[in-house]
């Protein structure tokens, strides 16, 4: 019987090593996960072609399980299964399962296809003795570096369960976000839909008509129906043109955007523009302080912690600005000086942020100030949501009269013409 020479940690965080037989490596991986233990290597000393060959088949039968009657389309992981992977994967180690164990479970428990083929080839991975954060590295397009590093630093501290459960908040609240996001402006988009729908039925169909049944009836038109009419006879002329180089325009940023010079230029002038700055930069400093936060209470060094909350930043004006503080925070400066000068941050948090520098409390800190730019991010959102709905409904009821004006002016013209 082939023996595997093990290092593993235990729910306390305390290594231990020694010898194991076991006919496979799968079968000596599961001994050691029934005695609690995480193993962080696996060597094994003889019997190496026959547990290779456990290997190519067990895996492949595991991973290739949730395809059989799906196209790999439906089964491809995206970053949409990680918080529902992470929830479940904690919840069974919350029960007093190890890490590979809650894995293995999920892969055959799992009902939803991507999220079943994701488990499959974690467990394929981790039955090869590889660790959970090597096992996520594997899958780039759903987890990202800093969900991989606290996964590591988790195991290596024996606070995997801890790290998971500050992970799912994490990410629960910047989908809570983006939900509220979408939530916000729905509304004015369908308002604005529903404007734009109108306008064009006015334009396109009504006026035409009217304009045929006045002309036939003969007289001078109102100043506000030749406006009206002249407006509609040039878009049905020139309308065609503005959505050709509205769609050439939305091509050539599209194209823009891929390339690094291209991106760095339009988000640099997204930061000029009234609202799209405003919003940009509360989420920014929000995502930037949570983020840092977590890393900072999983152990990972400071160093490291801003760097990968710095990749975290979507506008690529804003996380040049943003590498700059981190590279004068590595010369020795303050977080807090470096961090204001940046130019977006409000005076106020930064001298939050100072104060929890020198009591030693910087993540909390990070974290009363995440709280504080939720709260402005979501009067910021209402507010604005408030004043486009407004907005656009005034903008779209003052046409309807405007058009309502006109054509009951026309026909009172057309009518008095018709008395003398």
């Amino acid at each position: 019987m082939p023996s595997f020479t093990y290092t593993a940690r235990d729910k306390s965080g305390a290594t231990s090593s020694g010898v194991l037989d076991a006919p496979s490596r799968r079968d000596a991986l599961r001994r050691l996960q029934t005695r609690g233990l995480q193993p962080t290597q696996l060597t094994e000393s003889t019997g190496a072609k026959p547990a290779r060959a456990a290997r190519s088949s067990a895996p492949h039968t595991a991973a290739a399980s949730p395809s059989k009657a799906l196209p790999a389309s439906k089964t491809t992981p995206t970053a949409k299964e990680r918080l529902p992977f992470m929830e479940s994967l904690a919840d069974l180690i919350r029960g007093g399962l190890s890490a590979g164990e809650a894995v293995r479970l999920l892969s055959v428990r799992v009902s939803q296809p991507r999220l079943r083929s994701l488990c499959a080839a974690l467990w394929s991975s981790l039955s090869e003795g590889q660790t959970l954060s090597g096992a996520l590295g594997q899958f780039p397009q759903v987890f990202d570096s800093q969900t991989i590093n606290l996964v590591a630093a988790g195991e290596a501290t024996g606070n995997l369960r801890d790290v998971l459960d500050r992970l799912i908040t994490h990410f629960t609240e910047q989908r809570e976000l983006r939900s509220k996001l979408a939530a916000a402006l729905a509304y004015p988009v369908f308002v604005c839909f529903l404007a734009g729908g109108v306008i064009l039925f006015f334009l396109f169909f009504l006026l035409p008509r009217l304009k045929g049944l006045l002309t036939s009836l003969g007289g001078e038109l109102p100043f506000a129906t030749k406006l009206l009419v002249n407006s509609s006879e040039f878009l049905l002329r020139y309308g065609v043109i503005a959505i050709i180089a509205l769609v050439v325009g939305v091509i050539f940023l599209t194209q823009s955007r891929r390339t690094a010079a291209g991106r760095l230029a339009t988000d640099a002038l997204a930061l000029r523009l009234p609202v799209l700055s405003g919003f940009a930069i509360r989420g920014t400093v929000l995502n930037f302080a949570h983020t840092l936060a977590v890393l900072l209470e999983n152990g990972i060094t400071t160093a490291e912690a801003l760097r990968l909350a710095e990749r975290t930043v979507a506008n690529e004006a804003l996380r040049a600005r943003f590498q700059e503080a981190t590279n004068r925070v590595l010369e020795g400066e303050a977080l807090s000086t470096a961090l204001g000068r940046t130019g977006i941050f409000e005076p106020l948090l930064l001298d939050r942020l100072s104060v929890s520098e020198q009591t030693g409390s910087l993540a909390p800190g990070l974290r009363d100030i995440a709280r504080t730019c939720r709260a402005q991010l979501d009067k910021f959102l209402n507010t604005f949501t408030t004043s486009i709905s407004a907005g656009v409904l005034v903008a779209a009821f003052s046409f309807v009269a405007f058009i309502a004006y006109a054509i009951v002016s026309a026909v009172f013209k057309v009518s008095s013409s018709f008395r003398f």
